[in-house]
């Protein structure tokens, strides 16, 4: 999509003037971004950078030290929203986890209403959607445990698009994942998004699985950001300014890598392994 074309498409995101602080410390200030319906946003930064901080402060979950952040016109709170779809990290559950694949899809459809949940006409019908949807037919009654990390990432995913969200947030989605388990995320990410015209911000270590698919990146370093189409940000002279260190964008067949950036590897992104700060 181009910058054009996702300006004249609805706001679903509005960051305005937002700073956040650690301490004495702080990660970011004056960032002012509007993700419109239908647009992916990569977040792209070393660790510590404040990432991960972000995705909370959208969740209500991390209050800003000054600025605005509205999910369709109503001001984000520490209470949430339905309209906001959240995949973390694909960390495995521990193997005596006792909830079946099912179980955790049906928490995305029912877990927000208070006590033990009363099945609604409909329900299962709407997990079993969600779970074809994700592919996840074949293990769905297996012990989520005892799956593997990429079939645990594509439950979350089932969870997280149970109320089709008009904002979806992911939080290194691809972590972990190998190659054929990362495309079938982001085949989910991507669909879902044509197909309701949702917003999705991608916290991501390593673009090159993305660049087909991304529309602006959003990167942040040393309490700078900046923000543009793939082609504005990744290049040499753009990164080494962010760095204050000479950085080199560099093309090796189809993948992007960038050698010279602080706390990174020679590899793009691969320098954030934990979680962000």
């Amino acid at each position: 999509m181009t910058p054009a074309a996702a300006g004249s498409r609805p706001v679903i995101l509005s960051i305005r003037d937002a700073a956040l602080q650690r301490g004495d410390r702080e990660l970011w200030a004056g960032l002012d971004l509007d993700v419109h319906a239908g647009e992916l946003v990569a977040v792209l930064g070393p660790s510590g950078s404040g990432k991960t901080t972000l995705l909370r402060a959208i969740l209500g979950l991390e209050p800003l030290s000054n600025g605005e952040i509205t999910v369709e016109g109503e001001r984000v709170t520490h209470k949430g929203s339905r309209t906001i779809g959240y995949i973390p990290q694909a960390r495995p559950l521990p193997r005596d986890t006792s909830l079946r694949g099912r179980d955790l899809v049906t928490l995305g459809v029912d877990g927000h209403r208070f006590g033990f949940p009363i099945p609604r006409r409909g329900d299962r019908a709407r997990v079993d959607a969600l779970i074809d949807a994700v592919g996840a037919r074949d293990f769905a009654d297996r012990p989520v445990g005892l799956l593997s990390g990429g079939e645990q990432q594509r439950l979350r995913a089932g969870q997280a698009l149970a109320d089709d969200p008009r904002l979806l947030l992911c939080d290194e989605p691809l972590t972990s994942l190998d190659l054929a388990n990362q495309q079938a995320v982001i085949g989910l990410i991507d669909r879902h998004r044509r197909e309701k015209d949702a917003a999705v911000l991608l916290v991501t270590h390593d673009i090159n699985p993305l660049l087909g698919k991304v529309d602006r990146i959003l990167y942040i370093a040393n309490g700078r950001f900046t923000l543009g189409t793939p082609q504005e940000v990744l290049r040499s002279d753009v990164l080494t300014a962010l760095y204050g260190a000479h950085v080199f964008v560099l093309r090796a067949g189809d993948r992007l890598v960038v050698v010279g950036a602080p706390d990174a590897e020679a590899s793009h992104h691969h320098h954030d392994h934990g979680a962000d700060a």
